[in-house]
């Protein structure tokens, strides 16, 4: 029993990392906007969540209207996240979009250490001299050699800063609300700013094929909520050094499984720019990993893309 309740975690914690590297594969997969396949990725998982959600909010002893600020715009800032991050893989390699959004942890940190006034240690300092420096490497690339697909690097550089908003609303609420009472409201929520969002662009919600529908229920089911259930059990029983620099093997898993799957390559570059920004944050995490819980580092905050 106890070799069980050992390696579940670190099953769980695998499990987790592969259902998130399949996150952009199923936006290429999905032959519609960006937009409305994260539309629909919120929405079947909001369903899923409903008796959980509801069971979690019914566990609160002293309601108030406030009670909701923090959900409602966490919702707001992942719907942002996700329709700037899956639109920017439709113009640009998979692997750039999954790498580019995954430099939230260093805005998480720098928005700390101004607004909050967390201490930063020289790792951090070199690992976000490292991470910027990279991702220069990889925008400077695809600027130079394919100007067609830097918009799309852009694109997801931007998700990357609500993607970071969305983790320090998150980190806040978190300490007012059961988990799963904010994640099913601030899941609905983002929802439906993505619904407000396609249909002020115009985009049809319907009329897909087989093969689409299927990556719409895949991104909701295994990489919304399987992949934030896998991490979210391993970070309840591993400690932050293990999770953390474990979460930045997603851009490199997501970028090898493109290969075959979606047929794409990286230039030399490409990957040398990738592994520093991968190196910069992963001394990110682990500076501030030694000194935080678990739930507050800042690759907690990829359990959502």
């Amino acid at each position: 029993m106890r070799d069980r309740q050992t390696i579940l975690p670190y099953l769980a914690l695998v499990g987790g990392v592969l259902a998130l590297t399949l996150s952009s594969l199923f936006v290429r997969w999905a032959n519609a906007p960006g937009v409305v396949t994260s539309f629909y990725r919120m929405t079947f998982a909001a369903m899923i969540l409903i008796p959980f959600g509801w069971k979690s909010w019914k566990s609160v002893k002293s309601f108030s209207p406030g009670l909701l600020i923090f959900p409602l715009i966490g919702g707001i800032f992942t719907s942002l996240d996700h329709a700037f991050w899956s639109t920017s893989i439709q113009f640009t390699k998979v692997a750039n979009a999954t790498l580019l959004n995954n430099i939230a942890p260093l805005w998480v940190a720098l928005l700390s250490f101004f607004l909050w006034g967390q201490r930063l240690r020289g790792r951090f300092w070199l690992g976000l001299t490292l991470a910027l420096s990279g991702a220069a490497v990889v925008l400077a690339s695809d600027l130079i050699l394919h100007p067609q697909i830097s918009g799309g690097d852009w694109l997801a550089l931007i998700s990357s800063v609500f993607y970071a908003a969305y983790f320090m609303v998150t980190q806040q609420g978190r300490k007012k609300l059961p988990a799963m009472a904010y994640i099913w409201t601030m899941t609905l929520t983002s929802a439906i700013c993505l619904l407000v969002g396609s249909q002020v662009m115009g985009f049809s919600l319907g009329g897909y094929s087989r093969e689409t529908w299927l990556a719409f229920v895949g991104a909701a089911i295994i990489s919304q909520v399987g992949g934030y259930f896998m991490v979210s059990y391993a970070l309840g029983h591993l400690s932050a050094s293990v999770v953390s620099p474990t979460m930045v093997a997603q851009p490199v898993l997501t970028a090898l499984a493109a290969i075959p799957l979606v047929g794409e390559t990286l230039s030399t570059s490409q990957w040398l720019g990738g592994g520093v920004v991968l190196l910069g944050v992963y001394l990110v995490n682990t500076s501030q990993a030694k000194k935080t819980s678990p739930e507050k580092t800042g690759l907690v905050s990829a359990v959502t893309d």
